[in-house]
């Protein structure tokens, strides 16, 4: 697959082609469903790695929806919608990392066997989103963060079956916990690594930059 990185003009074949529209509309619909899934699993068995995952699924489902919105549109605006997610990723994160300090002083241990089940649901979900944007992994910025989605997440839902298993063995909330402080580690550096990539991009794009800050100073410029 080529992807057109250098060119403000240019955009890839791939990202205007029916498959890669139709992946992102599965993606879409599977990330919305799983959210309102785990959200009930995560409440239902107190699991702080199994409601960060859910939040992670409501975010995705954001970002996905981004993608089919800017899909045609010029290699600027796809980064700059790229930087929107790679900064969404992050602070996704930051809430994660200060839930997880919450439960550390709060919790108690969840129930493993509904994290268990659940988190098996959601890895086939994801699994099967991660094998059908593989293909697509290494085009622009806003491509990248779309597969760093799904594979970020089937990791999460992998971390969040051994979560499960630890909390059943020990009888102990730590390795919940451990497991969303993972994630949110997880989060954190692929937003920075979108982000990175999004700002190359439009490093190479002056005129394109030059307007985007224009039009900001512009809506910020008092009456």
């Amino acid at each position: 697959m080529s992807a057109c990185c250098c060119d403000t003009s240019c955009t890839s074949q791939t990202d205007l082609s029916p498959r890669y529209r139709k992946v992102l509309w599965a993606a879409l619909l599977m990330n919305a469903v799983m959210f309102a899934v785990e959200i009930v699993g995560g409440t239902k068995s107190g699991s702080m790695s199994l409601f960060a995952d859910a939040v992670d699924f409501a975010g995705d489902a954001s970002n996905y929806a981004i993608s089919l919105a800017v899909l045609s549109m010029g290699l600027a605006w796809r980064s700059r919608a790229a930087l929107v997610k790679g900064y969404s990723m992050a602070a996704f994160g930051v809430f994660v990392l200060a839930k997880t300090g919450w439960a550390v002083v709060n919790g108690m241990p969840p129930e493993p066997l509904t994290m268990g089940a659940i988190a098996v649901l959601a890895l086939l979900a994801n699994g099967g989103v991660a094998l059908m944007l593989y293909a697509f992994r290494d085009g622009d910025a806003n491509m990248r963060s779309v597969w760093l989605c799904s594979r970020n997440d089937a990791i999460g839902n992998v971390a969040v079956l051994l979560a499960a298993a630890g909390v059943h063995g020990t009888g102990s909330a730590w390795p919940d916990i451990v497991v969303a402080v993972i994630m949110a580690g997880l989060a954190l550096s692929s937003g920075i690594s979108v982000i990175r990539h999004a700002r190359r991009e439009l490093s190479r794009t002056p005129a394109a930059v030059v307007g985007f800050v224009s039009a900001i100073q512009l809506v910020q410029r008092p009456d």
